[in-house]
């Protein structure tokens, strides 16, 4: 979607839009990153070895990427980075009831007599 909105772009426009600094020292190359440019690490992951702690987190993390594409949603003019930001909004909240029905699985399972 970055590719597809800057594409074309003259050095002067990306520097208008304040994308100077990520023009010098990646060009065009996708680099991922927050909106800040704070760049993606491993410790955004939380895992806990706890099924139903990782479950709740990743519902968590489910809604606030959904919420994310809601803002974006509201700041693009673009209908085509719109439908596609949409697209990715719904996914999300799939995502959110897929991972709500694994956590009623587990604690099911969890809550289960075990009989051997």
């Amino acid at each position: 979607m970055i590719y597809q909105l800057t594409e074309g772009a003259t050095v002067e426009q990306l520097e208008a839009a304040g994308l100077g600094t990520f023009y010098a020292i990646r060009n065009g190359a996708l680099f991922p990153a927050d909106p800040n440019g704070v760049p993606w690490t491993a410790t955004y992951i939380q895992a806990h070895a706890d099924p139903v702690a990782d479950l709740h987190e990743d519902m968590a993390a489910e809604q606030k990427a959904r919420a994310t594409y809601e803002h974006l949603l509201n700041l693009a003019e673009d209908p085509g980075a719109k439908d596609a930001l949409r697209f990715l909004r719904e996914r999300e909240v799939v995502h959110f009831q897929r991972f709500g029905e694994a956590l009623r699985i587990v604690q099911e399972y969890q809550q289960a007599k075990k009989v051997y």
